[in-house]
């Protein structure tokens, strides 16, 4: 959890309204809700390995004989293990995603048919710190719910590319899977269902240990030979590991025979309603999206299309999400279509450090202690109403550091301010 001096808080925001203003002239409404949910609620299993990192809030007034009993025993010490469950009711959120859900359980009717949200705000996990990975850092997600086609997709796909695009880092691309797609695939190589998750997680690792890395964690874990085999004699061929113009012929290449159509029909009208959206003609050859049959993304929610944003500066992804139409029947008694797209807010403003704001104006009034205050008021007053940005600074004896610690902060140049003086008779110079 970090402290921003304001240099660096004033870029942040920077960044955070240009994404919130191309999400909203894509047509999406920023909703609010707590930073706390049920505890409940936060470990229902939806949650994948997050719940495990979620910090729980204790209930309040808790006494001995509450400590006692939810750690089982009269003699307990401290270092008995507490059920953490007993002594919890709320959490700080991990995620936007499962208040969203409940958020929409609980507003449905005053909500439209189909309901396009923004949420803009911090979440918690309890990491372990290093670059790009914070206990508390801020999530921008973009959410469509009760819309099941792939035009829902696609709008968020395009409006994320939009804030990308607006953001300056040109080159981003999204890569797209379907987790029904992978079901398929695993159902087809043989892997027995109870297996299929594991299986999953050491597939996710492609990208990192490779062909040969994948197989062998999987024959070291006893996945069933047969169905190893399967997947080495497809992994081999050399069309399975190209990412390709994203339309059907190259879905169909990138995955084993007989795909159903059901799924390859949706990736393809994804892929279709993003190249309009674009102004790009088919075949689509220089679309930034690629179909990648072996995406996995970590969440045990996603129901349908997944996808993560990439960028060829880093060896990350920078966002992801998919459809998630189970969730929110969790807690509406009734399934829901829904699916989201989150951009990494931390990493992509790391890629942006030198992003700035020198185009607007933002002066330093540097005044003699003689100067009244009613004089420096009416300067100020006067700038202000001009749309500049305004600091008042006594002179020092080293002017020179006062004017780089102004610069630091954003502002580009600076009047020398005596007393009796006009906003007319200053002289406005640059901040170099």
């Amino acid at each position: 959890m970090r402290d921003f001096l304001p240099a660096d808080k004033a870029r942040r925001e920077r960044v955070l309204a240009t994404i919130r203003e191309r999400y909203r002239a894509h047509g999406f409404d920023e909703i609010e809700t707590p930073v706390v949910e049920d505890y409940a609620r936060l470990h229902a299993g939806i949650g994948g390995d997050n719940e495990k990192l979620a910090f729980n809030v204790l209930k309040r007034g808790l006494d001995a004989d509450a400590l006692r009993a939810a750690a089982g025993s009269d003699d307990a010490t401290p270092d008995t293990a507490l059920d953490v469950a007993a002594l919890s009711d709320l959490g700080l959120r991990y995620d936007l995603t499962v208040p969203l859900a409940r958020f929409y359980a609980s507003h449905r009717a005053e909500l439209p048919t189909v309901f396009r949200a923004i949420q803009i705000a911090p979440v918690w996990r309890a990491e372990r710190p290093q670059k790009g990975r914070y206990r508390q850092f801020v999530q921008c997600d973009i959410d469509i719910i009760g819309d099941a086609s792939a035009r829902a997709e696609a709008e968020l796909i395009v409006a994320t590319l939009d804030a990308v695009d607006a953001l300056g880092l040109e080159g981003a691309t999204v890569r797209i899977n379907d987790r029904r797609a992978l079901d398929w695939m695993l159902d087809h190589f043989g892997f027995a269902e109870a297996e299929r998750p594991g299986v999953l997680i050491t597939i996710d690792k492609l990208d990192k240990i490779g062909v040969d890395g994948v197989l062998a964690e999987l024959r070291d874990r006893g996945a069933t030979s047969a169905a190893v085999d399967a997947l080495e004699a497809f992994l081999r061929r050399p069309q399975t590991l190209e990412l390709r113009a994203f339309g059907e012929g190259s879905i169909r290449t990138a995955l084993p025979d007989g795909a159903p159509d059901e799924i390859v029909d949706h990736l393809v009208a994804l892929g279709d309603a993003v190249g309009v959206a674009r102004g790009i003609p088919q075949p689509y050859f220089t679309l930034p999206i690629a179909f990648d049959p072996f995406l996995v993304r970590g969440m045990g929610y996603y129901t349908g299309t997944i996808f993560e944003l990439a960028h060829p500066s880093v060896d990350y992804s920078l966002g992801g999400g998919g459809r998630y139409d189970g969730m929110i029947g969790r807690f509406l008694g009734q399934d829901v279509p829904a699916v989201g797209f989150s951009i990494g807010f931390e990493r992509i403003v790391d890629l942006l450090e030198g992003e700035s704001d020198a185009g607007a104006p933002a002066i330093v009034l540097v005044h003699d202690r003689d100067v009244p205050v009613a004089e420096l008021a009416a300067l100020k007053a006067a700038f202000v109403a001009e749309g500049s940005r305004v600091r008042l600074e006594q002179r020092t004896k080293n002017l020179k550091a006062l004017l780089e610690r102004a610069s630091a902060d954003g502002y580009n140049s600076f009047a020398t301010v005596p007393a009796g003086a006009t906003r007319d008779a200053l002289e406005i110079k640059p901040l170099d």
